[in-house]
């Protein structure tokens, strides 16, 4: 069985986190474009048995009255906001996922992962312009993932994963994946939501929802991320 551990982003010193886990999904091009130089920094101080996935910019799956902006700073005009967003087929959404992908290669990325928000409802037009979109990314060769929040339900999801031919993320404790060439799990925490921390009992429990038929990328997105990747990364190592 093929697993990779990591974190949702640097939750300590890089060169720690570079010597204790095998994948780091990077957060920062979610927020705000990082510079190309430190984002090459990042690719050439890490060994080369670390992998790095992307989550890709919030210009693409978010709209601008979404908090995430106002965290990364960033003032949309008034004139872009009926532009950005929930995959709206705009030169604005694609110039920022061609943007998305130079970092990807920058990083050596092969995995990247769009996060919608539970406000990207299963509406006709958002539906439209998802198809649309991951339509045309589909072309550029990297193995592409959406996570949806709020309520989809599971027939609808394989059939739109069928046509994105995209990887189904989730977090294995709410959903399983409808579809995808890899598992990708993203671990938000549970009671207490972000602040969680897993136990021992509950990292046995994941360990069992992995997949047999296919390479699977567990990534914690909780305040124990770092704690809770080696501690199941030696929980792996025991099992397997």
């Amino acid at each position: 069985m093929e697993v990779k551990i990591g974190t949702c982003g640097f939750p300590v010193a890089k060169s720690k986190l570079y010597q204790s886990v095998d994948v780091i999904e990077v957060q920062q091009i979610f927020y705000k474009f990082p510079s190309r130089e430190t984002v090459k920094k990042w690719r050439k101080d890490a060994p080369k048995n670390v992998e790095f996935t992307v989550k890709a910019s919030q210009l693409i799956t978010h709209l601008p009255t979404s908090p995430t902006y106002r965290k990364a700073g960033i003032e949309v005009p008034e004139s872009l906001k009926d532009k950005l967003g929930f995959f709206r087929p705009t030169r604005e959404v694609f110039e920022a996922w061609e943007r998305t992908l130079e970092y990807a290669a920058l990083l050596h990325a092969e995995i990247i992962i769009f996060q919608t928000p539970a406000s990207f409802k299963p509406t006709k037009e958002n539906i439209r312009n998802l198809l649309t979109f991951f339509e045309e990314v589909s072309h550029y060769g990297v193995i592409t993932g959406w996570e949806p929040r709020g309520n989809w339900d599971d027939e609808l999801l394989l059939d739109i994963f069928t046509k994105i031919d995209s990887v189904h993320v989730v977090d294995p404790f709410k959903n399983e994946p409808v579809y995808g060439e890899i598992a990708y799990f993203r671990l938000h925490g549970r009671g207490k939501g972000y602040k969680w921390d897993y136990s021992e009992e509950e990292l046995n429990q994941l360990a069992e929802k992995l997949l047999d038929d296919r390479p699977n990328y567990v990534l914690f997105n909780n305040t124990k991320m770092f704690k809770n990747a080696v501690e199941f990364k030696e929980l792996i190592n025991r099992r397997f």
